[in-house]
C-alpha cells in the first residue's frame, strides 16, 4: 500500500512539473502531454532498464497516466495568474517528485532483495530520471547537475531504506517529509556539495 500511494504521489508531481517546464518553454498541448509522460514515468523505466525488470512493466499501471493526464490538463487549464510564482512553486512539486520516487524506487529494489548498492541506485534514477530527461528534453541543465543539493537526498533515503532504519509505513512518510525539506532548505538556501573548478593556464 505504502508503495502506490509514493507512486501516486510521485506521478502527480512530476506530472506537473514537466507540463510547467514545458509550457515555459512554450510548447503546445501535445509538448505538455509528452513532456509530463517523460517526467512523470521516465526515471521509473531507467531504473526497470538497470534492475533487471522489463520496461515494458510500466504500461501495467493504466490508473497512475490516468492520474498523470488529470493532473496534466488541470495544470495546462490552470489561470495564468495561478503560474507566476512557477520558480517556487515548481521547485516544491520537484521536491515532493524527488522524494516520493525515491522511496518508492528503494522500496521497489529492496522488494526484489537487491544489495544496498542497487537498492542506492534504484532510489537515485526513480527520483531524478525523469527530471534528468525532462531538462534535456527542454533545452535545460539538468538539476541533478547542478550546484545545489539534489541527488545527495535520493541517496540518503535510499542508504535508509536499505539499511533498514525505515520500514513502516509512518517511518517512510516521516522520511518523505525529511527529504522534502532538506531538499527545500537546499534550494532556498543554495546549499552547495564542494566542487572544484580547473582554471586555464593563461
Amino acid at each position: 500500500m505504502t508503495w502506490e500511494v509514493f507512486s501516486i504521489i510521485g506521478t502527480i508531481a512530476f506530472a506537473i512539473s514537466g507540463a510547467i517546464v514545458a509550457m515555459e518553454e512554450e510548447y503546445d498541448i501535445l509538448g505538455v502531454y509528452i513532456l509530463g509522460i517523460v517526467t512523470a514515468f521516465g526515471g521509473g523505466a531507467v531504473r526497470n532498464l538497470l534492475i533487471g525488470v522489463p520496461i515494458s512493466a510500466l504500461w501495467d499501471q493504466g490508473m497512475l497516466f490516468q492520474v498523470a493526464l488529470v493532473a496534466m490538463t488541470a495544470v495546462f487549464l490552470f489561470p495564468n495568474n495561478l503560474l507566476r510564482h512557477w520558480r517556487k512553486r515548481g521547485n516544491f512539486f520537484d521536491a515532493i517528485g524527488l522524494a516520493a520516487f525515491a522511496i518508492q524506487g528503494a522500496l521497489f529494489a529492496t522488494s526484489m532483495n537487491h544489495p544496498i548498492s542497487a537498492v542506492v541506485v534504484a532510489a537515485v534514477l526513480t527520483g531524478s530520471g525523469g527530471g534528468i530527461i525532462r531538462d534535456l528534453l527542454a533545452g535545460r541543465k539538468p538539476l541533478v547537475l547542478r550546484s545545489e543539493i539534489y541527488a545527495a537526498w535520493a541517496i540518503l533515503a535510499g542508504l535508509i531504506i536499505g539499511f533498514g532504519l525505515a520500514t513502516t509505513p509512518l517511518q517512510l512518510f516521516v522520511l518523505f517529509i525529511g527529504v522534502v525539506t532538506l531538499r527545500v532548505l537546499s534550494y532556498t538556501y543554495k546549499w552547495k556539495l564542494p566542487n572544484r573548478a580547473l582554471l586555464q593556464q593563461a
